[in-house]
């Protein structure tokens, strides 16, 4: 099991780099750009170059790539949703240029226009950016539909909305990453076995579990089935540490990569949440 931390590319990719490493991270996650903007991000070439390399000789893998949130590939406003497949078309070109092996990103929401439309927003929205980013045939990373809490008019809070985004986008390689939080906060119950085991039961038959390729490790301040997206530091949030020891403990889940999007002042709090995912995981019985 790889276990590391979203970190801050916010002063450039080496810093980003330094913190990973100081931090002792098996793999990290960042955000392409700022969360909140949509203007396009730049990587210097000979930087992304160093980066990479310096990643490879620390053994920290697989790079994964967020895109920020402000996306919204659901939206059936023209101006929203054109800027989102642009934004997704130009994430995926960066992921490519820093070597990053998965781009996770949430679907949407349909702002009232229902699931159905937003479901096929996304999936066109997808093709699109894939084709545009992608022109010279060569492969990019590869893409996550994040799974959601459900909150407002969100897409992509459950697997079956996961499946059908996957299933219109006309061939297009897509993973499902699972945000131990959001799914909490969605209704399904995994801090006991026979719930996990039931959702991973549902996941395996909507999408299967080969597509499941990534684990936000997120405890969550709202309850079970609250529709809350607000993530808690491990075991101080409503799934706890023996909601921890449960799912650290799956062996279903435990050749996936597992990062932390927990409350973030410092590397202090990095530091301090990943010693507990660690202990935590040595704790846990397998099952």
């Amino acid at each position: 099991m790889k276990l590391g931390v979203h970190v801050n590319r916010a002063g450039g990719l080496m810093k980003a780099l330094d913190a990973a490493r100081s931090l002792g991270c098996d793999t990290i996650q960042m955000f392409s750009r700022s969360p909140r903007s949509l203007r396009p991000g730049s990587v210097d070439e000979d930087e992304a170059r160093r980066f990479s390399e310096g990643l490879a000789a620390a053994g920290i893998g697989p790079l994964v790539i967020h895109a920020p949130y402000l996306l919204n590939l659901a939206s059936p406003r023209k101006e929203a949703y054109e800027a989102s497949r642009d934004a997704l078309a130009h994430d995926i070109a960066l992921a490519r240029a820093v070597g990053a092996g998965m781009l996770v990103f949430h679907p949407g929401s349909h702002l009232g226009s229902g699931v159905e439309a937003g479901t096929t927003n996304i999936a066109s929205a997808i093709v699109d950016a894939c084709e545009k980013a992608c022109d010279d045939g060569e492969s990019g990373p590869l893409l996550l539909l994040e799974m959601v809490s459900g909150a407002g008019t969100e897409v992509g809070k459950t697997f079956e909305e996961q499946r059908e985004i996957m299933s219109r986008a006309n061939g297009v390689p897509l993973g499902i990453c699972l945000d131990t939080c959001h799914i909490f906060a969605a209704g399904y119950e995994v801090r006991t076995r026979g719930g996990l085991s039931q959702a991973l039961d549902e996941l395996a038959g909507a999408v299967g579990m080969e597509s499941l390729a990534l684990v936000h490790a997120n405890d969550s301040v709202g309850d079970l089935g609250s529709h809350l997206d607000r993530h808690a530091d491990i075991g101080e949030g409503r799934i706890g540490e023996n909601g921890f020891r449960t799912i650290l403990g799956c062996s279903r889940l435990s050749h996936l990569p597992f990062i932390l999007e927990t409350p973030h002042r410092t590397l202090d709090d990095d530091a301090r949440n990943l010693a507990a995912l660690r202990r935590i995981a040595g704790e846990a019985v397998s099952w």
